[in-house]
């Protein structure tokens, strides 16, 4: 399995050129699954329903959340009518949505998304590592579950690395979201999980973390707030994974994917 995992989509810019570049992504790069994180896709904070299609028909499989979930209230009901549109799995149950899913892939192959929230520096949610524990013995690696991902949505480098090592060899991949800021640690754990910190966002990083520069600045240096963050609205870099799986679903390679403008490039080879 072939499969490509994209960081936070902030604003409009990025939602655009993801629609763009995904169709011959996919054909260049031969994948079978695209998963990106859309939790700010809609002006920075949250997602719409009318985003999350426009997504899912320019070719991403699934789009998963975070902390900004339910920042546009449109999407309370969205959330529960659309399957492959996902909020963290620790979330209270009687939250709307679903926290994680086993979705079609080519050749009969079915692939498993996990969407989890960590607690370090975030919201007091149910126990992560409980949850993905749970979860990855219901759905265990198979000749037929042949990928299985989860995206870690957290603040704390320590706690999404050791997500990485509590699911190593029990899933295909961990990759972390939430900093916008891509990590330099793609590497497959010695039990054989594809993992990096975090993805890094897809937004224009001639910003703070995505958001125009004024806003943030004023509060940093006057402690003052001066209006609303916005996105700031250059040309966006696009940033994730791309993970290569055997036939026992375990990682035999990752690459990092920046393409953009403003950081070094990392292309995915097609082979």
């Amino acid at each position: 399995m072939r499969v490509l995992f994209l960081g936070d989509i902030l604003g409009r810019p990025a939602r655009q050129k993801l629609i763009e570049m995904l169709p011959q992504w996919r054909k260049d790069w031969r994948l079978d699954f695209v998963i990106v994180n859309g939790e700010n896709a809609a002006g920075g904070f949250g997602i719409t329903g009318a985003i999350a299609a426009e997504m899912l028909a320019a070719g991403v499989d699934v789009i998963t959340t975070g902390n900004h979930a339910y920042d546009q209230k449109e999407i309370m009901a969205e959330i529960d009518r659309e399957p492959r549109l996902l909020r963290p799995a620790n979330y209270p149950d009687s939250a709307p949505g679903r926290g994680f899913g086993v979705y079609d892939a080519p050749r009969g192959k079915k692939v498993l998304v996990i969407n989890l929230m960590g607690r370090v520096f975030m919201n007091p949610l149910d126990d992560p590592f409980a949850i993905a524990d749970k979860i990855l013995k219901r759905h265990a690696l198979s000749s037929q579950l042949a990928f299985s991902l989860i995206d870690f949505h957290g603040e704390a480098t320590s706690e999404k690395m050791a997500m990485g090592h509590f699911a190593d060899g029990r899933a295909s991949c961990v990759v972390g979201t939430h900093s916008h800021v891509p990590t330099a640690d793609a590497q497959i754990l010695p039990k054989g999980t594809a993992y990096q910190t975090d993805a890094g966002m897809c937004g224009d990083y001639d910003s703070v973390i995505g958001m125009d520069k004024e806003e943030p600045l004023r509060r940093f240096t006057k402690h003052i707030p001066g209006g609303r963050f916005t996105p700031a609205l250059g040309e966006p870099t696009l940033c994730g994974i791309l993970v290569e799986s055997n036939a026992e679903g375990l990682a035999t390679r990752i690459e990092p994917v920046r393409i953009g403008p403003r950081l070094s490039q990392a292309v995915p080879q097609s082979g």
